[in-house]
């Protein structure tokens, strides 16, 4: 019998199945497993992913679409460069730029929502202060100031402070650095830190001293511990102490410490029957040579061994008198003006005579050059000469212009200018070299400041002063700025008579100081602020 094709293929896929299915229970159960585990790993991802900040969904959802937009993004992905640029300055930076602007937004909301807690009343009303107050009335300028304001009060007070000391102490300098950021507070961050990081005195003045108006204060009067019921007829600041000699018809030669505040008296001699004419330092500064209106005589008082020595006679000198005298800066010789235009020269070691020296007419003033070595004398007919000291020979002689008569002469102490006075006033200013070699120099200036007859002429150390001034009228004193060869317009001060009568001037070794000797017994100290040392 045949067999069926059909039915042996059915018999064996029969059999196959039978023997599938007794394979299948540990298969079955394996692949199940997978799938329950699989859906739990897909579970927590979905969790995981519902758990991610708003802002990192927006944030993705920015950078890569939505998920629905996955096939647009490959799209851009596989687009040209061109393309990808347009998308990125196009799209991109422009959603960049919405959220820069969104932050600024929030972020000046926030700064303008900040209020302060209370606005205080009197913070807002600019406090008045009343100078009439018996401590504050001397710091008024005038009489329109009776009321200030607190800030025009402390920068007076700051003033004052800076005019009594002259400068700005080390331990004021952090305060002046403070008041200086808040006057400049508009200014740029990097200004104001390059101002507070240098140090020095901001309120010092500037190497030069400028024109117009001199810094000044009125001090105590240099004698003020021994005011003279008589004429000064001198003063002068020791060569190189603190200190200060005046001089009189009183009879008597007193030394005073300046220090601005008291100048207390240091010592004081009495020369019995001698009215003193003139009296000056000696070079070194240990001596004091005095002369007398009426004798032959003179004193020299030692001040190192506290000794008044007379010098009765000095045999060769044949004056009746000694009045009018020079001292050499080197502290060799006394050049003392005699009779019918003679000048003589006596040793300052052993009072000897040495020798003489004869001009045409009478010899107003004289003075030595500052090395000592020339000699200048200015003669009542207007005529200058010029002396050599060793062989005692006429170098130059010159006519000062437009003087009817010489009253007065002095030279810088750098050796740059010649100052002359004359009856009329004007005081003529020449080049030292024009007045060497030529026989009538043309003055730089003709300072025409005074009408009566100019006496005194001195220059200050720096040669940045002259002080010229007249003793025939009241306050006939005048500053001139050398530089610029204009006069100082406050000085002296207007409307306010105090210097009267000048019979001598001086300035200190530094030129801090400056001091007149007047009519009244008194020597008017004052300060320059423009320097800082005395």
């Amino acid at each position: 019998m045949e067999a069926k094709p059909g039915a042996a293929l059915h018999g064996k896929g029969s059999r196959a199945r039978k023997r599938g299915c007794q394979a299948d229970p540990e298969q079955d159960g394996q692949e199940a497993t997978a799938a329950v585990a699989e859906r739990r790993r897909r579970d927590k991802h979905l969790a995981l992913l519902g758990e991610k900040a708003a802002a990192e969904r927006g944030l993705e959802a920015l950078v890569f679409g939505d998920v629905g937009q996955g096939e647009a993004l490959l799209q851009r992905l596989r687009a040209p460069a061109d393309s990808v640029t347009d998308v990125i300055s196009g799209n991109f930076l422009d959603s960049e730029s919405e959220d820069s602007e969104l932050e600024n937004e929030t972020e000046e909301n926030f700064l303008s929502s900040k209020k302060p807690a209370w606005i205080d009343e009197d913070d807002e009303t600019e406090e008045i202060i009343d100078m009439t107050h018996r401590y504050r009335k001397n710091m008024m300028k005038s009489n329109a100031e009776s009321k200030l304001s607190k800030e025009k009060l402390q920068r007076r007070l700051q003033e004052q402070f800076q005019g009594a000391m002259g400068t700005t102490p080390s331990w004021a300098q952090r305060g002046m650095k403070k008041t200086l950021k808040k006057k400049h507070e508009d200014d740029s961050e990097d200004e104001d830190d390059d101002l507070l990081c240098k140090t020095g005195n901001f309120v010092a003045m500037s190497d030069s001293l400028p024109k117009g108006i001199l810094q000044m204060k009125n001090c105590l009067p240099a004698n003020n511990e021994r005011l003279s019921d008589a004429n000064l007829t001198t003063v002068q600041f020791h060569p190189s102490a603190q200190v200060v000699m005046t001089a009189g018809l009183d009879r008597s030669v007193s030394l005073f410490q300046v220090d601005a505040v008291t100048n207390p008296k240091i010592q004081s001699i009495h020369l019995e029957n001698f009215p003193i004419y003139k009296a000056c330092f000696s070079a070194d500064g240990e001596q004091v040579i005095a002369t007398s209106t009426r004798n032959k005589l003179f004193y020299i008082y030692d001040m190192m061994g506290g000794k008044i020595i007379p010098v009765n006679h000095v045999r060769g000198l044949e004056e009746k008198t000694v009045k009018k005298f020079e001292v050499s800066p080197d502290g060799k010789f006394l050049l003392v003006s005699g009779t019918s235009g003679y000048l003589h020269l006596i040793t300052m070691k052993t009072k000897e005579f040495v020798g003489s020296m004869k001009i045409n007419g009478k010899a107003a003033a004289s003075t030595f050059s500052p090395d000592g070595s020339k000699i200048y004398t200015h003669s009542a007919e207007g005529e200058v000469f010029i002396w050599d000291v060793k062989s005692r020979r006429c170098l130059n002689r010159f006519t000062d212009e437009g003087c009817l008569r010489g009253t007065s002469i002095t030279l810088s102490k750098n050796n740059q200018y010649v100052a002359c006075g004359s009856s009329s006033g004007v005081v003529n200013v020449y080049s030292h070299d024009d007045c060497l070699r030529e026989t009538s120099p043309k003055p730089l200036k003709a300072i025409m400041n005074l009408v009566s007859s100019a006496t005194s002429v001195v220059f200050n150390p720096t040669t940045e002063i002259l002080a010229i001034a007249s003793n025939k009228v009241d306050e006939a004193v005048k500053l001139v700025h050398i530089p610029s060869l204009t006069v100082f317009s406050n000085f002296p001060v207007f409307r306010r008579k105090q210097i009267y009568l000048v019979n001598s001037m001086d300035f200190s070794p530094r030129s801090g100081y400056f001091c007149i000797a007047n009519n009244k017994g008194k020597a008017l100290l004052y300060r320059l602020k423009h320097y800082s040392s005395f």
